[in-house]
C-alpha cells in the first residue's frame, strides 16, 4: 500500500534522455501555468481556479504514455493531459475565459469541453458520467477491431458515485480496454478519505468486479508514464479493463475559494516533500540529464508561451450574443425526406411488428449501428421486439446489458463519440430515471457545449391501460420534452412507428422514442415492407372537420377516435402531434385558427404534462382566432394505480368525451 511517508524513488531503467527531458517539459508546463493562473486569480483577472498542483505527475505520465490516437476522458486537475496532448495555450485560455476561441465558443468553462482533433472527452460536473462514455468509446475501438486502449479519470470521491460502480462492472463483463485511473488525493472537497469509502487501495475494488486492480505512487511521473505504457501494450493486445490507483495529494483547495483550513497542516509538509515537479527535477540533475541552465531555459520558453497565449485571449473580444445561432447550434444539423408514400409493397403489421422490422432494416443500413438492452439478445426483449436479430446481426451488435441504466445510456454515447450509432432499450420507460444525467446533461448538451453528436436513440416502451401499476406504467415524456438538445418521437400507428424510427437512426442527435406498450398488439395497418423515412415535426391529419381541434399522440389518438365515433354529429380536426420535438406549431395553429375550438389531450397527469404548454402556445399565438377557452385533459394528479378499475379511473379517457362534449357547446 502506498503511504504518504514514502519517498518518491524515481528509476529511470532504460529511458532515454530524450524521453525524460520531454516528461520534465510537460510536467513542468502545466505547474507554470498553474502559478500563472493563481496570480491572475488574486489580481480578478480571472474568476475561478480549480488547482492540480501537486497531482500533475498522474495527468503528465498517462497521457505521455499513450498514442496521440487514442482518447482520454479528464477531470479538473488534469491540465497535464491538455498540456500533453499540446493543444494551442491561446485556444485553452480562451476556454478557461468564455471566449468565441475556446472549444465551448463561451457556453462552458474550464475543462467542461471535448475536442476530436486532440482525441480528449472532456468532464461535466457530476464527476461520474464520463466513465460510461468511455466504456462506449472501448467498446468501438473493440467493435472495429482498432487495437486500442480509453483513459478515463477519476477522484477519490467520485468513485462512491454509482455511475463508477456501472461503467466498471459493464467493462469487466464486456472485455472493454479501459484504464479507470483513480486520483487518491485524500478528500473529496472537504470530506476525508475515511469519510468517503473503508477499503485500504482502491485497487482492491478489482477483486470485486473480476479484473486487475493497481496502486502506483502517483507523485512518481515515471512509475505513471512506466505502468500505463505498459498496461496499455498489454490491453490492446488483450482487451481488458484495469482500475489504476494513483496515490497524490492536493496542495490547494478543492478551488481557490473553497480554502484548505480543513487539511491538518503535517499534510503539506509531508506532501510537499513529494512534489511531483521538484522531485523530478532533481532527479533529473543527479542523472546528468538537466542542468540549472537547462531549467532556466526551459522556464523562459514556456512563460514566453504563457504570456502569448494569454495576451491573445485577453484580447480576444467576448461572444456576441445570437439568438439565431444559438437555437441552431443546438443540434447538428439534419434532414430527412418523407418517402413514406413512395416505397415497395405493403402487409398488416402490428405496432410491434413495424418497429422490429424498422430495427432489421436500419441494422442493415446501418453496419455501426448497435443495438443494446437489458435481455434484448436471445430473449428478444421484454416484449420481444428484438427477437431474432441476435442470430442475424450477431452479439456483437446486440448486445445483452448490464442493469446499469447510466453505464449503458454513457456507453451510446460513447459509441457515437468514436464513430458508430447505437440503440438505448429501457425495458420500461420508468427505468430511464437511473440514467437521467446522461440523457439531459451529456447527450442533450453535447452538440451545443462542444460540437459533439450523440447519435443514440433511447426506445422507451411506455404508458398505462395494461394494469401494470405504478413503475411500469408512467408517462414520462414531460420529462424530456423540457430538455433543449433532445427529440422526442411518440407514434400512434405502426406506419409511423416503422418510419419515425428509420428517421430517428439516420439523425444524428439524441432521439427519445415511445413507444406505448398497449397499442404494441392491438392495432394494426398496412405498413410497406421497404425502408421509408417521415421527417419529425411534421403531424398527422387523422380526421378533418369544422366544429374543434383536437390536439393529442400515442394513445390518445384512438380514445380521440373512439370519442369522435361516439359522437358522430362532432366534426372535428383530429391532429396527431407524431414528434413532441420538434413540435408541428404550423398545423396546430392552422387547425386552431379554422375551427376556434381547441382541446388538448395527453395519458401523463395533468399537472406538468405537456398539454400545458400546447395550450399556452395556443392562447398566445392564436388568441383572436378562439370561440372558447383551450381546454386540456390529462390524467388524475396521482401515481398510475395497479387495479384495472382504478387504472381506468386514472386515465383520461371518461373525462376526456365529457370535456369534448363541453368544448362543442360552448
Amino acid at each position: 500500500m502506498i503511504t504518504a511517508e514514502m519517498p518518491v524513488k524515481f528509476d529511470r531503467k532504460k529511458l532515454k534522455d530524450d524521453v525524460l527531458l520531454k516528461l520534465y517539459r510537460n510536467i513542468l508546463k502545466p505547474r507554470m501555468i498553474e502559478e500563472k493562473m493563481l496570480l491572475l486569480l488574486r489580481q480578478g483577472r480571472i474568476a475561478k481556479w480549480f488547482s492540480g498542483i501537486g497531482q500533475e505527475a498522474i495527468s503528465v505520465g498517462v497521457a505521455s504514455a499513450l498514442e496521440k490516437d487514442e482518447y482520454i476522458l479528464p477531470m479538473h486537475r488534469n491540465l497535464g493531459v491538455f498540456t500533453t496532448r499540446e493543444i494551442p495555450l491561446n485556444r485553452l485560455f480562451s476556454q478557461f475565459q468564455g471566449k468565441p476561441s475556446g472549444f465551448t465558443q463561451g457556453r462552458d468553462r474550464s475543462f467542461h469541453f471535448g475536442s476530436q482533433e486532440y482525441k480528449i472527452v472532456g468532464m461535466i460536473s457530476h464527476l461520474g458520467p464520463q466513465m460510461g462514455v468511455a466504456d462506449g468509446i472501448a467498446l468501438a475501438d473493440k467493435l472495429k477491431r482498432d487495437k486500442k486502449v480509453t483513459v478515463v479519470f477519476s477522484g477519490d470521491g467520485g468513485a462512491s458515485e454509482g455511475d463508477f460502480h456501472e461503467s466498471v462492472n459493464t467493462a469487466a463483463v464486456w472485455d472493454l480496454p479501459v484504464i479507470f485511473v483513480i486520483e487518491n488525493n485524500g478528500y473529496g472537497l472537504s470530506t476525508p478519505s475515511n469519510e468517503q469509502f473503508r477499503c485500504q487501495s482502491f485497487a482492491d475494488k478489482g477483486i470485486g468486479y473480476g479484473i486487475e486492480g493497481i496502486s502506483i505512487d502517483g507523485n512518481n511521473v515515471l512509475k505513471v508514464f512506466e505502468t500505463v505504457k505498459k498496461l496499455a501494450e498489454s490491453i490492446r493486445e488483450n482487451p481488458r479493463p484495469v482500475i489504476l490507483e494513483c496515490v497524490t495529494f492536493r496542495m490547494r483547495g478543492h478551488e481557490e475559494a473553497s480554502g484548505t483550513k480543513y487539511v491538518p497542516k503535517e499534510l503539506f509538509d509531508i506532501w510537499g516533500k513529494k512534489d511531483p515537479v521538484n522531485t523530478f527535477e532533481k532527479y533529473l540533475i543527479g542523472e546528468g540529464v538537466l542542468t540549472e541552465d537547462m531549467i532556466e531555459q526551459e522556464r523562459a520558453k514556456i512563460k514566453k508561451e504563457i504570456e502569448e497565449g494569454l495576451e491573445i485571449a485577453f484580447a480576444e473580444q467576448n461572444p456576441k450574443p445570437d439568438t439565431e445561432k444559438e437555437l441552431r447550434e443546438l443540434y447538428k444539423p439534419f434532414s430527412v425526406e418523407d418517402t413514406s408514400n413512395s416505397v415497395g409493397n405493403k402487409s398488416n403489421m402490428r405496432m410491434i411488428n413495424a418497429i422490429s422490422n424498422g430495427l432489421k432494416l436500419a441494422m442493415v443500413k446501418h453496419s455501426n449501428l448497435v443495438l443494446m438492452g437489458q435481455d434484448i439478445a436471445e430473449y428478444g426483449g421484454a416484449f420481444k421486439i428484438t427477437e431474432g436479430l441476435v442470430d442475424e446481426f450477431g452479439k456483437d451488435r446486440v448486445r445483452n446489458t448490464t442493469l446499469c441504466e447510466s453505464a449503458i445510456l454513457g456507453a451510446g454515447f460513447g459509441l457515437s463519440i468514436n464513430g458508430h450509432k447505437a440503440m438505448v432499450e429501457m425495458q420500461f420507460a420508468d427505468f430511464v430515471s437511473e440514467g437521467m444525467t446522461q440523457i439531459v446533461n451529456n447527450l442533450a448538451k453535447s452538440h451545443y457545449r462542444w460540437g459533439q453528436h450523440a447519435d443514440v436513440v433511447v426506445r422507451m416502451p411506455t404508458g398505462a391501460a395494461v394494469a401494470a401499476g405504478p413503475f411500469h406504467s408512467q408517462s414520462n415524456e414531460a420529462w424530456f420534452f423540457k430538455t433543449p438538445g433532445l427529440k422526442i418521437a411518440y407514434p400512434a400507428f405502426p406506419s409511423d412507428a416503422k418510419g419515425l424510427l428509420l428517421t430517428a437512426f439516420e439523425d444524428p442527435n439524441p432521439v427519445m422514442f415511445f413507444e406505448h406498450k398497449a397499442l404494441y398488439r392491438s392495432i394494426s395497418e398496412d405498413v410497406s415492407e421497404e425502408y421509408y423515412t417521415i421527417p419529425f415535426g411534421k403531424a398527422r391529419l387523422v380526421k378533418e372537420g369544422n366544429d374543434l381541434t383536437i390536439v393529442t399522440y400515442g394513445l390518445g389518438v384512438h380514445w380521440a377516435l373512439e370519442a369522435l365515433q361516439e359522437n358522430t354529429d362532432i366534426n372535428a380536426d383530429l391532429i396527431d402531434l407524431r414528434t413532441l420535438a420538434p413540435l408541428d406549431t404550423e398545423t396546430i395553429y392552422t387547425s386552431a385558427k379554422k375551427t376556434g375550438k381547441v382541446i388538448v389531450l395527453h395519458e401523463d397527469t395533468l399537472t406538468g404534462g405537456i398539454g400545458g404548454e400546447i395550450a399556452s402556445l395556443i392562447t398566445e399565438h392564436c388568441f383572436e382566432y378562439l370561440d372558447a377557452p383551450v381546454m386540456r385533459e390529462g390524467s388524475l394528479d396521482t401515481p398510475v394505480p395497479m387495479n384495472a378499475d382504478l387504472e381506468h379511473n386514472f386515465l383520461p379517457k371518461e373525462r376526456f368525451k365529457e370535456k369534448l362534449l363541453k368544448l362543442w357547446n360552448y
